[in-house]
C-alpha cells in the first residue's frame, strides 16, 4: 500500500506565495509521475501541474509562469511553489502519485490541503 500526504496549505493574500509538499511512502517500486490537482467548490477536479519520471513537466494554462512543480526523487516527495496567487487559485489541492506496478500503474491520492485566499 502507498500513502500520500500533502501539507503546506493555508490562508494567503492575493499576490502572496505558498509552497505545498507531497510525500509518498509505502510499497513503492518506482514512481511514474507526481502531480497536483485542485478542486474548488462546485467545480470539477482539475490538473494543475505534473512532473514525469524523466522530469518532463506540464502546467495548466491558468498557472503557467506562477506555479512551479519540483521533486526530490530519492525521498518520493514533490513540491508546488505557488507565486502571485489569485483568488481563483483558492481550492483544495490534491497530490497524485502514479506508481508503477506489474500490470501497469496505480494512482494514489492524498487527503488534500486547503488553499484559501484572504482579502
Amino acid at each position: 500500500q502507498v500513502q500520500v500526504v500533502e501539507s503546506g496549505g493555508g490562508l494567503v493574500q492575493p499576490g502572496g506565495s505558498l509552497r505545498l509538499s507531497c510525500a509518498a511512502s509505502g510499497s513503492i517500486f518506482s514512481i511514474r509521475s507526481m502531480g497536483w490537482y485542485r478542486q474548488a467548490p462546485g467545480k470539477e477536479r482539475e490538473l494543475v501541474a505534473v512532473m514525469s519520471r524523466g522530469g518532463t513537466t506540464y502546467y495548466a494554462d491558468s498557472v503557467k509562469g506562477r506555479f512551479t512543480i519540483s521533486r526530490d526523487s530519492a525521498n518520493y516527495t514533490a513540491y508546488l511553489q505557488m507565486n502571485s496567487l489569485k483568488p481563483e487559485d483558492s481550492a483544495v489541492y490534491y497530490c497524485n502519485t502514479r506508481v508503477d506496478v506489474n500490470y501497469g500503474y496505480s494512482d494514489y491520492w492524498g487527503q488534500g490541503t486547503q488553499v484559501a485566499g484572504s482579502s
